[in-house]
């Protein structure tokens, strides 16, 4: 009886792990103002979060002072690789609404204004 439960419980974790969300894991912006990140996207509450892991520019790796900050907040998955919340532009630190459409190792990402009529986007790639 108790093996039974133990290989439950090895099974309901081993689920629980095989389950991440594709959007789970580490991204490549576009160069931006001249420089691109590496943005960590995880679980940040019930939805996803991606903070500034890297930041790099033409001369290489640099010690941004954005470094650990939020650029992507609170983006909630509605299905079908598609999220919503919001994105921080670090150049003119304003935030905007955001929309993510994942495909595979692709990242298409928008910030809008005027309730989403004027976006500004990049396609961010998966890091391996």
């Amino acid at each position: 009886m108790m093996n039974r439960m133990m290989m439950a419980a090895v099974l309901v974790i081993a689920a629980g792990v095989a389950q991440a969300d594709p959007i789970e894991g580490t991204w490549q912006t576009e160069t931006d103002d001249g420089a691109y990140a590496l943005v960590k996207m995880a679980p940040c509450g019930a939805n996803f979060c991606g903070t500034i892991d890297r930041t790099f520019n033409a001369q290489g790796e640099y010690p941004s002072q954005n470094i650990g900050k939020a650029l992507v907040i609170d983006m909630a998955p509605e299905g079908g690789g598609k999220y919503r919340g919001k994105v921080w532009r670090p150049s003119n630190d304003k935030i905007y609404l955001g929309k993510i459409d994942l495909n595979g190792d692709s990242m298409r990402l928008s910030g809008c204004v005027a309730g989403g009529l004027i976006c500004s986007k990049q396609t961010w790639s998966r890091v391996r």
